[in-house]
């Protein structure tokens, strides 16, 4: 393996194939539906591609007061990467079918700890090369500990103390429908968002090709739902895994710092003693 890469978020099919032999490629196909990521990865995936599945390996186990997928522990993670071949000066590229809003739970992570990481701008849609069926087995590799950065995680006494306040913005990177509770998910507990947050559905980040919308608009966007004049900024989700697609887009346009509420709705939304807001009061 080479010197480890600077990496935008996201990186071109055709950038991938100059630079394959230069990062450990990984699937993270996952479905809220069910549906088996490690099965469609095995009826076809990108060439070398190793597999990784978002329940197993990059959450801890889920729980009342953690929410569907809390961060893994970080000597947990460490063996999840080096079992997947990825060492302490690798370079990542992940890839979905999902417009990036699953692969982004894995660049975030890898990002925040300081491994250059992107995901696939276009997922697997984009690749027009040959796929191989079956399974990938890595060559493991040595992946050294390291704790989750304190500043870019924020937990639910962070998030209540400071909701509403305009100087610590917190975004909501599901469906809009969710978030005002007029189309609750089957997996949320209650209709509705964290008081005083605002909407950034994740699709938002994405121009009409399904790609990742330029830095400008996307400066243009979190602008407008108070960033430039925040202190802080702060994505949930349902269960932080799109609020990291968020987050890639914060820093694609130029916001620096932005944190992970990992609990999310899962563990706000299931904790009845918690305020929640329905409607959308910024509309």
């Amino acid at each position: 393996m080479s010197e480890p890469l600077s990496l935008p978020v996201a990186v071109s099919a055709d950038w991938l194939r100059e630079h394959r032999d230069q990062v450990v490629l990984v699937d993270s196909r996952w479905y809220l539906d069910g549906r088996s990521g490690r099965d469609a990865h095995r009826s076809g995936h990108l060439p070398g591609a190793v597999f990784t599945d978002l329940d197993a390996d990059l959450a801890a186990p889920a729980g009342p007061g953690n929410g569907r997928h809390p961060l893994p522990d970080p000597v947990d993670f460490a063996d999840t990467l080096g079992r997947l071949g990825i060492g302490d000066g690798s370079s990542v590229v992940v890839y979905d079918d999902a417009g990036g809003s699953v692969a982004a739970r894995l660049v975030w992570m890898l990002r925040v700890l300081g491994t250059p990481a992107a995901f696939l701008d276009g997922g697997v849609q984009a690749w027009n090369g040959g796929l191989e069926e079956g399974d990938v087995t890595p060559e493991p590799a040595h992946r050294t500990p390291v704790p989750w950065p304190g500043d870019r995680v924020v937990h639910t006494d962070t998030v209540r103390a400071r909701a509403g306040d305009p100087a610590h913005l917190l975004v909501d990177a599901r469906a809009r429908g969710r978030y005002t509770g007029e189309r609750p998910a089957p997996v949320d507990a209650r209709p509705g968002h964290v008081p005083g947050a605002r909407s950034a559905e994740w699709t938002g980040n994405l121009d009409g090709d399904g790609f990742l919308a330029a830095p400008e608009a996307l400066r243009e966007r979190f602008a407008a739902l108070g960033a430039d004049s925040a202190d802080t900024v702060t994505a949930y989700c349902g269960s932080g895994v799109t609020a990291c697609h968020d987050l890639l887009a914060l820093e694609h346009a130029g916001y620096t710092g932005a944190r992970l509420y990992p609990g999310s709705w899962s563990r706000w939304g299931g904790d009845d003693s918690l305020p929640v807001e329905t409607g959308d009061p910024h509309a």
